[in-house]
């Protein structure tokens, strides 16, 4: 005979198998399913403020650019497909020097940040998302970039990894 007792652990454990089943296949459906090119609400408004605290010691502000085309990337040091891609902005940067580069990492800690940024360079400003600032983006997770134009509306949103081409391809509409 079972006890009373057993059942509700029993029913509680069904319970929590079947919610953490439901969570790894939604998160595992948006990993193989990323939206690139993704519209967002964000898309043609005044991009919000965000603070990056760089590794150098800086602050730096999106409202700093305001006048010149600006790329922000998030991105995090725990991030497989943010190592992919990380070559690609270097490459970016360097070949567009009129256009500015923001990274920020979000959701992670200043040592694992750190060691990823050393190990797989990006452009600079780089460092954390000094105040959680990707939440006022609805950003979904990295990697997560956003293209700004000089007057500081957003015209352009990629979840997912970028490779060459189609950063190459934002860049060129954000730069005219």
């Amino acid at each position: 005979m079972v006890s009373t007792q057993s059942r509700f652990r029993l029913a509680g454990w069904s319970l929590a198998g079947l919610l953490t089943g439901a969570l790894l296949a939604t998160f595992g459906w948006g990993l193989s399913h990323p939206t690139r090119g993704a519209a967002s609400a964000m898309t043609g408004r005044v991009a919000p403020d965000l603070t990056v605290r760089t590794f150098a010691g800086r602050t730096v502000a999106v409202a700093d650019f305001r006048g010149r085309p600006l790329v922000l990337h998030f991105w995090a040091s725990w991030c497989g497909a943010c190592r992919t891609e990380a070559p690609v902005f270097s490459a970016a940067s360097a070949s567009s020097p009129e256009i500015a580069f923001l990274n920020a990492a979000m959701e992670d800690s200043a040592a694992p940040a750190r060691a990823f940024q050393a190990r797989f360079p990006m452009p600079d400003p780089v460092g954390l998302d000094a105040d959680a600032g990707y939440l006022r983006y609805g950003v979904t997770g990295p990697p997560e970039t956003y293209f700004i134009d000089r007057s500081g509306v957003i015209r352009y949103r990629h979840v997912g990894p970028l490779d060459g081409p189609t950063l190459k391809a934002y860049l060129d509409k954000i730069r005219a």
